[in-house]
């Protein structure tokens, strides 16, 4: 499943499902629908959430300061995408949505 987020404000943002619904659940929306929008008087609250995680994601992305340096951690092209990377793009839309008193809506496919 795709879920494609779109405003007049910018260009649409697509994800898969589960990283999506994530970010909906982030956002204070239900995950399960299968469309929504986020309204203008709501995307201050959804700008401050999804800034919250993304610095959550950050810092728990932060090695510890004993880690053995050598420990065997994916690196390159196998390292897993962060929510904070996958969020990024959203949030950017999100902004220029609030900027430009436009809403943000989203829709399953």
């Amino acid at each position: 499943m795709l879920i494609t987020f779109q405003s007049p404000a910018g260009a649409d943002v697509i994800m898969f499902g589960e990283a999506a619904q994530k970010l909906l659940q982030i956002l204070g929306k239900d995950p399960q629908d299968h469309q929504g929008i986020v309204t203008e008087a709501q995307l201050p609250a959804a700008i401050s959430a999804l800034q919250a995680a993304i610095a959550t994601d950050r810092a728990q992305a932060q090695p510890e300061p004993d880690d053995n340096e050598d420990a065997e951690r994916p690196r390159g092209m196998a390292t897993p995408v962060s929510l904070a990377q996958r969020a990024v793009p959203l949030l950017d839309l999100l902004g220029h949505a609030r900027r430009e008193g436009k809403p943000v809506t989203w829709r399953a496919s």
